[in-house]
């Protein structure tokens, strides 16, 4: 039977694989299990639901909420709709929620609690689009609110109530959808400016879904442990739309704190993460002698696991050699919102270590002449929503511009350079590249994170984030205190220490591209400052021009 959408895909899957289990999640601290059967039962009246609320097809239902297992229903049940969601990242704050609500004109919200209502509470007079309110948990609301608010349990009651004749509705809809129909409006996280709207439709997540499936060999006994927010494409395509492409149980981590207890209860064949996960895995471990070292990464990830996936930023190759040495294969993918996401993946039986992998299936990438990856295919957006302009400027003559800068080696495998907006130039004239210098940075130990300046300038500096407890371990041995001024060590013992060990790490470059100076942070990039995106992607040019006078002062 094959799928012409979304929709088919899980209404299939659901029909096949009826009474297993298709979600595991924990509530009352308790992991519970939700079946094909009512995972679909569920959609079904929530679309119904929203149906009775006036949704049309092609109108837009935003979702404000963490990942939770009605996150994912409820993405079912709106494009059941024939409407397209608009899911906003949960840490949003009011004035971002209401830009993209408002932009998307979405008619309806989905929202997980009080905490996301109050957001959309304090912008609501300026979206006069929006009619109507969904919870999944009960919520106060302003006297004489305008909108129509609901339960998520009353939306769904009002579904079924419809009965028949509502569920019928649901299957025309359905049978009306093709695959170039818009399923949702992912707006990306800008360094500058408001971000823009990326539109996918079904034809883009379904190919992408099973191009990924398709060289995962998931079995019908896997399960995987799921915790990045599905408001990210990411985990949106290879999470959500690929488990059910495969048929496999999806558990989802109640957050990213709980992430390692979760991985013990959960025990999963298979998990999806980000290079920031991993290497804070590895600065814990990386210590310990090299046969205790490989055992402790196979106690963390459990008896069951067959492999990790990590996409969203480019991964430290120290890292993957390490994971791989213990025994657990890591395994770095490529991909960007604008390609749904998914373009390249390396997989157990063809991989190597500092790639991004082949091609999935019916993507086609080149290298253009000033280095940038362009990609061409079922993958690529349908452009920016309500922006012809960036759209252009995006996708030329069908290829669609990465804005990474890469190539192919002579067996077809992708490696990423940079991102072609970071590359800068020294007033010498020397060409950098900041994502290997960062590479090589954090390959050192000591080093937890980093970000490289020097545009413009004479040599490259840096701004580091240690890993604490080795340093202040370092200060006891040197007996040199642990000073802290302005949010930046000061300890003048442990700048000089670590300025030693980046010099070391340096040796493998020419002069003009190594860090001469640097600067000590006291805590890591954060993402409630907007240091990091969802997916922990160290956002530099928001870090550099948060620093810039500091950074300066080592010029002088």
């Amino acid at each position: 039977m094959s799928d012409r959408h979304l929709c088919d895909l899980h209404r299939h899957t659901s029909e096949r694989l009826g009474p297993r289990i298709a979600l595991r999640h924990k509530r009352n601290g308790l992991f519970h299990d939700l079946s094909w059967t009512d995972y679909r039962r569920q959609a079904d009246a929530a679309a119904a639901g929203l149906i009775s609320l006036g949704v049309q097809p092609g109108d837009r239902v935003a979702i404000l909420s963490e990942n939770r297992f009605e996150w994912l229903i409820a993405d079912h049940a709106i494009l059941s709709c024939g409407a397209a969601d608009v899911p906003l990242h949960a840490p949003l704050a009011a004035a971002q929620v209401e830009y993209q609500v408002g932009h998307s004109e979405s008619r309806g919200i989905i929202i997980s609690g009080q905490t996301q209502a109050d957001k959309v509470f304090a912008v609501l007079a300026s979206l006069p689009v929006l009619e109507f309110l969904v919870s999944f948990e009960p919520i106060s609301a302003p006297v004489n609110c305008r909108l129509k608010l609901l339960t998520w349990e009353g939306l769904k009651h009002r579904g079924w109530a419809a009965g028949e004749t509502a569920l019928h509705e649901v299957a025309r809809r359905e049978a009306a959808l093709t695959g170039r129909d818009l399923a949702t409006i992912i707006y990306t996280s800008g360094t500058t400016g408001n971000p823009k709207g990326v539109m996918l439709a079904h034809d883009n997540l379904l190919t992408n879904a099973a191009g990924t499936g398709k060289i995962s060999f998931m079995e019908p006994e896997d399960v995987l442990l799921s915790w990045l927010p599905y408001s990210h494409i990411y985990a949106r395509t290879v999470d959500h739309y690929l488990t059910t492409w495969a048929g496999v149980t999806l558990a989802l981590a109640e957050s990213i704190e709980t992430l390692v207890s979760n991985l013990a209860e959960i025990q999963p064949t298979w998990l999806t993460a980000v290079p920031r996960f991993y290497e804070k895995v590895w600065n814990s471990v990386e210590g310990q002698p090299p046969a205790e070292r490989d055992q402790s990464l196979r106690k963390l990830f459990g008896p069951r696991i067959k492999q990790l996936t990590s996409g969203g930023a480019p991964l430290p190759r120290h890292v993957c050699e390490a994971f791989h040495a213990a025994g657990i294969p890591l395994l770095e993918g490529y991909g960007l919102t604008e390609s749904s996401p998914v373009i390249s993946f390396n997989n157990s039986e063809s991989f190597k270590i500092g790639s991004v992998g082949r091609m999935i299936e019916d993507v086609d990438v080149r290298i253009a002449d000033d280095g940038e990856i362009l990609t061409r295919g079922p993958h690529v957006m349908q452009g920016y929503w309500k922006n012809p302009t960036a759209t252009a400027e995006t996708i030329r003559d069908g290829w669609l511009l990465t804005g990474d800068v890469g190539k192919l080696d002579d067996e077809g495998f992708l490696f990423i350079t940079d991102r072609k907006k970071d590359l800068f130039v020294t007033s010498a004239g020397k060409n950098i590249a900041p994502s290997e210098l960062e590479r090589l940075l954090t390959s050192d130990p000591f080093i937890d994170q980093a970000v490289v300046y020097g545009d413009g300038r004479h040599f490259i500096s840096a701004l580091i984030v240690p890993n604490e407890a080795l340093l202040r371990a370092e200060a006891e041995k040197l007996g040199c205190g642990w000073k802290v001024s302005d949010g930046f060590v000061t300890t003048s013992a442990l700048t000089d220490f670590m300025q030693s060990r980046i010099d070391v790490v340096m040796e493998v470059v020419s002069q003009p591209e190594r860090v001469k100076r640097c600067l000590l942070l006291d805590k890591p990039f954060q993402l409630a400052e907007d240091e990091l995106t969802a997916t922990m992607k160290v956002r530099r040019r928001h870090i550099l021009s948060k620093y810039e006078r500091e950074l300066a002062a080592l010029y002088e």
